[in-house]
């Protein structure tokens, strides 16, 4: 679609009720790529009495119904593939090779595994003489971010049809335009009406407004431990589910015992992927005193080889952040890494060499970093890696702890027992050992402000399903 100021709602592109313009800018560029209209609660409003309407037609679809709709959104999703990526890469920043291989991924990797939970899951059993069933939980608010925006989107709406939910999406305004065309994939494979809909606009009116609506049964958020509070309190007086994914501060423990020239080398590459913009980035490193001073050497060499380029340029290994706020804000945590003392190993203020413009931002490492420093207690969300040393094993999981965060964890050791005891003592949703990727079907979500419930696989999937008993249904 060519105009993005409409909102989909109730199978149809629709127009605004008050339209407000509003620019998505390319972060390689700064020049705006579309313009959309951000919403208002009026247009909530139609939004959710479409996706109420629908809901007990819906809700009532068998088994192998729902299996088919998913199966052909696959298959158009796939149709629409390349287009995504593109898009993905333009409005937040991602490299071409990003785009294609993780970002656009991602939402085929939810897909297939929703389709295989839903083949198999057990709606009823029996106790006893009491059925016990698990019922869709009704109508659904969602609330995306930008840094995964596919991938966020498609871990709530494909679970969410798969359990016979009906739903309101509001993407990042900041990059929305993915969810837009995902939007138009669902109406081609026959999503009925009402069934996804979705309007733009920011936290403030339309995810205030989605949060606090007595007609959405569920909301479910991906973004800041700030944001997630907001539609905490928003949501409290309607007593509806709650499901966030928030912050994290992640730690990645380098034990003496590990292969320190790899763990040091994948562990930058981690923080960085995704020019550091993602919740679970392992973004506090804890190497062994004895160790730090060859780590940090070897975390210098790493950023230093760590191509900052422009989406589209081969050889890219991270591009823009997204947006002007986050470039600032990130550019202020350099500076106050650097005025706290920490030691300036790599990278540090201002763009990297031969940009003056795009939200371009060097690949930064520090060393010596105290536990009480902004830039080891805040969320960056940027290239930006902190070395903290550590005398004992005791002392580094209690440090690894000291945070309100708890999304993710990283341990590398030579000894796989070791890291399995290491990790044991995490208080983290998940942890990787020595380099694991991620599972996809695996639960995804964090302990402490880092949220509650949990995405991915047949654990998010249970997010949207109601239990329900009833008694005397097997009686003799």
């Amino acid at each position: 679609m060519n105009d993005y100021t409409k909102f989909y709602i109730n199978g149809e592109w629709v127009a605004p009720l008050q339209p407000h313009l509003f620019d998505v800018i390319n972060p390689a560029t700064e020049e705006p790529v579309a313009q959309i209209s951000l919403g208002s609660a009026g247009d909530v409003d139609r939004a959710v009495a479409a996706a109420k309407a629908a809901f007990p037609a819906y809700s009532r679809t068998s088994r192998d119904q729902r299996l088919a709709l998913l199966q052909k959104i696959l298959e158009v999703y796939q149709s629409h593939y390349n287009e995504l990526a593109e898009t993905i890469s333009k409005e937040m920043g991602a490299p071409a090779w990003l785009a294609t291989r993780a970002q656009a991924a991602t939402g085929l990797a939810h897909l297939s595994q929703i389709i295989a939970v839903l083949k198999d899951y057990a709606f009823e059993s029996v106790r006893g003489t009491t059925l016990i069933a698990k019922e869709p939980v009704g109508v659904c608010g969602f609330i995306t971010p930008w840094n995964w925006p596919i991938n966020q989107v498609m871990t709530k709406v494909a679970p969410a049809l798969a359990a016979g939910c009906t739903m309101v999406l509001k993407p990042s305004e900041v990059a929305p335009l993915n969810a837009m065309i995902l939007a138009g994939i669902l109406h081609e494979a026959g999503v009925p009406k009402g069934v996804f809909n979705l309007v733009n606009g920011d936290g403030p009116t339309v995810g205030q407004a989605i949060a606090s609506h007595p007609d959405v049964d569920m909301v479910s958020f991906t973004g800041s431990t700030r944001g997630g509070v907001a539609v905490a309190k928003a949501a409290a007086d309607t007593v509806k589910r709650v499901c966030q994914e928030l912050g994290g501060k992640s730690a990645n423990i380098i034990l003496p015992d590990a292969d320190l020239q790899k763990a040091v080398t994948g562990g930058v590459q981690g923080c960085f992927n995704n020019s550091g913009q993602s919740c679970n980035a392992p973004t506090r490193m804890f190497v062994q005193a004895s160790q730090h001073d060859q780590a940090a050497a070897i975390a210098k060499a790493a950023a230093e080889a760590t191509k900052v380029g422009e989406p589209g340029v081969k050889g890219t290994v991270i591009g823009p952040v997204v947006s002007e706020a986050q470039f600032k804000k990130i550019q202020r945590l350099i500076e106050a890494g650097i005025a706290e003392g920490a030691t300036l190993v790599a990278g540090g203020p201002g763009r990297p060499e031969g940009f003056n413009r795009g939200y371009y931002v060097r690949p930064t490492v520090f060393a010596n970093v105290k536990p009480e420093m902004t830039i080891a207690r805040e969320e960056i969300f940027g290239p930006v890696l902190s070395i903290l040393p550590y005398e004992t094993e005791e002392q580094v999981i209690r440090l690894a702890n000291d945070t309100v965060y708890g999304l993710s964890g990283y341990v590398q050791s030579g000894d796989i027992d070791h890291a399995r005891r290491v990790a044991a003592q995490l208080r983290t949703g998940n942890v990787h050992l020595n380099g694991a990727g991620p599972d996809f079907g695996a639960p995804f979500g964090g302990f402490k402000q880092s949220g509650n419930g949990r995405e991915w696989g047949a654990f998010g999937f249970e997010e949207f399903l109601e239990t329900k008993a009833v008694m005397g249904y097997n009686a003799a």
